[in-house]
Formats: C-alpha cells, structure tokens, sequence
C-alpha cells in the first residue's frame, strides 16, 4: 500500500443499479457489502493511496491498516465508503418516517430544543451523525445513549460530544436520503452520483 498524506476526506457514494436492488435476502447483503467496499477503494484512490485489502475483526467492523483507516455504509440504494488517516465514521440512510417512540429513544430533549422543528429529516441527520461517531469511536450502537448532538452549526454540519470529545460531522443530502461523515479537522469533499440520470 503507497501512503500520501491528504487534507482532504473524500466520501464516496455510489447508486446502487437497479437490477441489484431487486435482489434480496444473502444474494442483497452479499452484493451491497462488496459494492460499499468499492465505495472505500474508490475514496482511498482519490487520495493516491492503493488500499486492495479491507481487514474486519470476527464482529466485521473495519481494522486500520498502516494507519489508514476506513468506513462503509450501505442501504438498498444506495452505499457510501470513506478512508482517512485519523479514525473515520461514515452512514447514509433514506429519510422515512419514525414513530414517536423511536424518536423519543435516540433523541434527547436537549437535542430536540436544537432544532427549530422536529422532523423525519431531523431524526436522520441526527442517527446518521451519531452513527458516523460511534463507527469512528469503533464502539458501535452500544454507545447511543451517551452520545449527544451538541450544536448544530448549519445545514450541513453538526457538533457532537462523545467520549470526552468533540466530534465535528458533516452531512450530505440526495435522492431523499442524507449521509453523515466525521470530519476530524479535515476538508470534506464529497463524492455523489448525479441522481438525475
């Protein structure tokens, strides 16, 4: 693997086909893990680094490797994949609705009085955030409760506290769904398909 030091995060995401968003089941998770992994390559390319090996721990999260780290995201539309040389969280998810119940779960009242309305958006822009963090932290889902969306900076950035630190996450809109990246102290250039094909 050649290295070269960026100060750029590259996200990728990458539509899905339609024919492979007709598969369903093992042939579905199989396709769009791999799909999602060319997602990474994809970013660590852009950032001159020739990344062949994605190594998982036996819970399948992703195992830095001569200090790259990487992150994936994938849902039947759509797959996202990030590398970076500081520990990275990336998620997309489409915005649909929530029920009250779930809402109330992940988002606290403080984090509620953030935002001028609550909204489906609002809760995704809020999940996939704290998703980013808690892949980047390399914790997981276990460690929702006690991560908390701080401020929130504009339409496309947010500040959460985790962990005893603050995380900067950057947000990317398309196609009805939103996607969320862990900043770090780097400039975010996302990469997206033209949805108007």
């Amino acid at each position: 693997m050649n290295k070269k030091s960026t100060g750029i995060i590259y996200p990728i995401i990458l539509k899905v086909p339609d024919e492979k968003q007709a598969l369903s089941g093992k042939d579905s998770m199989r396709f769009l893990r791999q799909y999602a992994r060319q997602a990474v390559i994809s970013s660590a390319q852009k950032n001159g680094i020739d990344l062949t090996v994605l190594e998982s721990d036996r819970n399948g999260a992703p195992v830095s490797s001569n200090g790259v780290y990487w992150s994936l995201s994938h849902k039947p539309g759509y797959v996202a994949g990030v590398i970076s040389d500081n520990q990275i969280g990336i998620d997309i998810e489409p915005i649909r609705p929530v029920s009250r119940g779930v809402f109330d779960r992940v988002i606290d009242n403080d984090e509620r009085h953030l935002a001028d309305r609550l909204s489906d958006a609002l809760f995704f822009r809020y999940w996939t955030a704290k998703e980013a963090v808690l892949k980047a932290a390399g914790v997981g889902l276990k460690g929702l409760s006690k991560c908390k969306i701080q401020r929130i900076i504009d339409a496309t950035t947010l500040i959460i506290f985790f962990q005893q630190m603050h995380w900067t996450v950057e947000h990317a809109y398309l196609d009805n769904h939103v996607a969320s990246v862990v900043r770090r102290g780097k400039d975010i250039q996302w990469i997206i398909p033209d949805s108007s094909h």
